[in-house]
């Protein structure tokens, strides 16, 4: 099954924007996978919310190809605690992370429950 694709919510410099709601994590993203297309890692923060019963995991998929010439370093995998509240990851390093294709691949652990929300950080000017 393709991954669930995630879109940004973009951060304002010098402003502000309400806090999203995010998406459900269920158990099509926890088989899929999310995707967030059109990828700028170094600008892009994730909030996850874990509203399992216990710690889950949330994976940062290495990448792949000539563009993740550091994706030998492997994954990124962060626990989240239960019923923490928010934890919020990244920014990421392209050489590491970027997938073929300006992607970016998040996973879950199984069980995992919440929601994930996909911030772009503007740029400083």
């Amino acid at each position: 099954m393709p991954r669930t694709a995630v879109s940004y919510s973009n951060l304002v410099a010098n402003g502000r924007i309400s806090s999203p709601a995010g998406t459900t994590i269920d158990s099509t993203l926890v088989t899929n996978g999310v995707v967030i297309n059109n990828v700028d890692p170094e600008r892009t923060l994730l909030r996850v919310n874990n509203t399992a019963t216990g710690a889950k995991n949330v994976t940062i998929k290495a990448g792949t190809g000539t563009q993740a010439w550091m994706g030998g370093q492997g994954d990124l995998v962060q626990s989240v605690g239960a019923n923490t509240g928010s934890e919020f990851l990244g920014p990421f390093t392209s050489a590491r992370f970027q997938q073929k294709g300006t992607k970016l691949f998040v996973d879950f652990e199984s069980g995992f429950t919440g929601t994930i929300t996909v911030f772009k950080l503007p740029k400083a000017y």
